[in-house]
């Protein structure tokens, strides 16, 4: 394994108002590309510089107009590129660690505004009401659109206890809602964990940091010392985003065989084609005791169902796609969002650095998830009488410049309802106004209940939304036989 690979690797969602996802850390290498340098076009780019130095109305520091050129040409590459000045190379590096100040959103971009993709549990922003689905029109006095959605978060960023008062536009409000909220210092819980029931247990894992592997072990070990014959785990990886890539690799070689391929990656660079095993070297921190090894050997059979939604990404799918290729569980609930690239941070300078994509990842079988995402085995709405929001969220496939899926030209459009836009705003709406937020593991939470039903060998209530047919390894799965069907639970492996 490369020096590179063995530092840490972030596999994530983009952006959060106070983490930045998807990347590995990595000094700027020195490397021959290969290709003469293009003389004509930086003459061009000299040639702009100077003109807008002579001519432009006001002067402009060179450093912010180079700063910039490198910010535009990193960005225009793809929707997970990015330049990172000293703030935002700071705050990623933070962000790995669970804690950062700012308000706790998942954010993206939508007809040029900021879209709340999800606010993160207990965070200011989830106390302050902001919902999935919400467009952020204004940042104290600042409108967001024209803003890039970096400059976007780093207006959220601040202080902590500073003060942000946002606009936001909502579809079930005639009038646009104000919100002022205090920054604060945001620390993500990465694992939570219960018995639903005697004999069923609940992990969830929020976010992949670099303690979520321990800090796992730690909670699976207390269920076992709760209840020793556990008769089935949901692992519950709705809405995470991603994070450290030994975060996912450790997560998964809890439930599988050692040695056991968890991921590939794929790119132009020797270091960027790698392949990664359930090994203690791949997910644990150097001079640092295996949490993985010490868990009880049930852990290895017990039935299990991960559930996902349009919310889960790229480490929480490898992590979803490892799982589902061994069969080693029952995928359910709504497809993926479909981020299947790794970022590598090449560090410019001793506080700036570049964020690039330099590889695909790929699951066990080989298949890419690069804007397609994962497909439940069982499609499961988050509520009893539809998917709610959940349907309406942006996947990658949605962002401007994303990656095609290089294993898959056919890749089939996520799975949504068939209705008109204006008959999806009417709905969207109309969920918004009577949905209060969903609590993941709580006694309303409609997904956790089908999960433990699938467990139990219990009838479990299906999306009436089916997914296309789609290659599993070399065997072709129709799920369409289930659609609209209540199903007995299997848990057979």
């Amino acid at each position: 394994m490369s020096t590179k690979l063995k530092n840490i690797g972030l596999i994530g969602l983009g952006i959060v108002a106070g983490i930045a996802g998807s990347m590995q850390f990595d000094a700027m290498a020195q490397k021959n590309v290969g290709a003469p340098l293009p003389i004509d076009e930086l003459r061009q780019l000299a040639d702009v510089f100077g003109l807008i130095k002579s001519d432009y109305v006001e002067n402009v520091d060179d450093k912010k107009l180079l700063t910039e050129a490198i910010s535009g040409m990193v960005a225009s590459l793809d929707p997970h590129s990015a330049y990172l000045d000293k703030k935002a190379f700071k705050e990623l590096r933070e962000g790995t660690q669970g804690k950062f100040v700012g308000l706790g959103i998942e954010v993206g971009m939508e007809d040029g505004f900021v879209k709340v993709i999800s606010p993160i549990e207990d965070s200011p922003a989830y106390r302050a009401g902001l919902k999935a689905g919400d467009l952020i029109t204004r940042l104290d006095s600042t409108p967001t659109k024209g803003l890039t959605l970096d400059e976007a978060v780093k207006k959220m960023r601040g202080e902590p206890n500073s003060k942000i008062t946002l606009t936001i536009a909502r579809k079930d409000e005639d009038k646009p809602i104000i919100v002022t909220i205090v920054r604060q210092e945001i620390r993500v819980q990465s694992v939570k964990s219960k018995m639903v029931e005697p004999g069923y247990a609940w992990v969830r894992v929020a976010q992949f940091q670099e303690p979520t592997v321990d800090d796992m072990a730690k909670k699976i070990t207390a269920l076992y010392a709760q209840d020793p014959n556990i008769k089935g785990l949901v692992l519950d990886l709705r809405n995470d985003p991603g994070g450290v890539l030994p975060g996912a690799i450790g997560v998964s070689a809890a439930f599988l065989p050692k040695d056991a391929v968890i991921v590939s990656t794929n790119g132009q660079l020797a270091d960027s084609k790698q392949t990664f095993y359930a090994r203690r070297e791949f997910y644990g921190a150097r001079g640092v005791g295996d949490s993985i090894a010490k868990l009880p050997d049930a852990i290895k059979k017990v039935p299990m169902v991960v559930l996902i939604n349009a919310g889960s990404a790229s480490a929480s799918e490898i992590v979803a796609g490892a799982l589902q290729d061994y069969k080693r569980a029952i995928i359910m609930g709504s497809q993926s969002f479909g981020k299947g690239s790794v970022q590598t941070i090449r560090q410019l300078s001793a506080d700036t650095a570049v964020k690039l994509t330099t590889a695909r990842y790929y699951t066990p079988n080989g298949r890419s998830i690069q804007a397609k995402g994962i497909v439940p085995d069982m499609m499961v709405d988050e509520y009893a009488d539809g998917d709610g929001l959940n349907s309406f969220r942006l996947h990658e496939a949605d962002l401007q410049k994303h990656l095609s899926n290089d294993t898959d030209k056919a890749v089939a459009d996520v799975a949504k309802p068939a209705f008109d836009e204006a008959e999806e705003a009417r709905r969207a709406a109309a969920i918004a106004k009577k949905r209060k937020p969903l609590e993941f593991g709580g006694k309303e939470d409609f997904q956790l209940a089908q999960a433990i039903n699938q467990l139990k060998g219990l009838p479990v209530q299906l999306s009436k939304i089916t997914p296309e047919i789609r290659k599993d390894g070399d065997k072709e799965t129709d799920k369409s036989s289930i659609k609209k069907e209540n199903i007995k639970g299997d848990t057979s492996k």
